[in-house]
């Protein structure tokens, strides 16, 4: 099994950050503060970790204060998260109690047996009652399977019940009546999506031969394709050139041409 590295503010998403604990955030925080570029990044790992855990200023640093703090279950430590702050603070991982709890970055992080826990705790009106949303979500990280049975039914041997607690299913009955909904959880194994990797010498290959494949084609077109303007040349005739090629659009008889001033008189002189 391939071995994961140890997470770091860096390295910490909204999601695998509901796989550590508060000692863990704070083992993180005092690593990151020795680098460079901590400031700059501060406001980012501040949000990651809210996802996942509150965190509240203590600004009257007083011990009846602290301990308050403590008996709610928070973990006290100096955080400077700006540059303006008390320096302490209590933090707290946000427990899944509800099914509202329940999102797309943490259920992967719950068991079966603890969303069990979490439907017994909101339930009453079976599966369909929850919205499609929440239903979308636990669908999402588990294999869900729904049936309602007669009490005198459901355990039958060799029956649904057993095959689902056999291959490894958690279950939760609620009663309706006379009848029992049984509903059935088990986690679903997280598939690694594959990653296409494209092999340059490949990739060369490919577009050296459709390169080739454009010449040859080109090689291949007949040579009056896009016309040929040798061939007007060829078929140039100097003999043709008769009188009829030079015969204009005018076609007018040369006596109604006549330019001769036979109008003009003495009169026209006194202009």
């Amino acid at each position: 099994m391939k071995q994961q590295k140890a997470l770091t503010l860096k390295t910490l998403t909204k999601s695998n950050v509901w796989e550590v604990q508060e000692n863990d955030i704070l083992r993180m925080w005092e690593t990151a503060e020795k680098d460079a570029d901590f400031k700059d990044n501060r406001r980012h790992f501040v949000d990651v970790i809210r996802s996942a855990f509150e965190i509240e200023e203590i600004k009257i640093d007083k011990p009846v204060v602290i301990q308050k703090y403590e008996d709610r279950g928070f973990t006290i430590a100096s955080l400077h998260i700006t540059d303006n702050d008390s320096g302490k603070y209590g933090i707290k991982k946000r427990p899944i109690m509800r099914v509202t709890d329940l999102t797309y970055e943490n259920i992967r992080h719950i068991s079966a047996a603890k969303l069990i826990e979490v439907l017994d705790r909101n339930f009453g009106g079976g599966w369909d009652s929850l919205s499609q949303s929440i239903q979308d979500i636990i669908e999402s990280g588990f294999d869900i399977s729904t049936t309602t049975l007669p009490k005198d039914r459901l355990h039958k041997p060799g029956g649904m019940y057993e095959k689902k607690v056999n291959d490894g299913f958690e279950v939760l009955e609620i009663t309706k009546g006379a009848w029992v909904e049984a509903i059935f959880a088990k986690e679903k194994p997280e598939v690694e999506k594959p990653v296409a990797k494209v092999d340059d010498d490949d990739f060369r290959d490919k577009y050296d031969r459709e390169d080739d494949e454009e010449d040859d084609e080109e090689e291949d077109l007949p040579d009056d394709k896009y016309g040929d303007d040798d061939d007007d040349d060829d078929t140039f005739d100097e003999d043709k050139l008769t009188e009829e090629s030079y015969r204009t659009t005018f076609d007018t008889d040369p006596e109604d041409l006549n330019l001769e001033a036979e109008d003009v008189t003495d009169d026209d002189d006194n202009y």
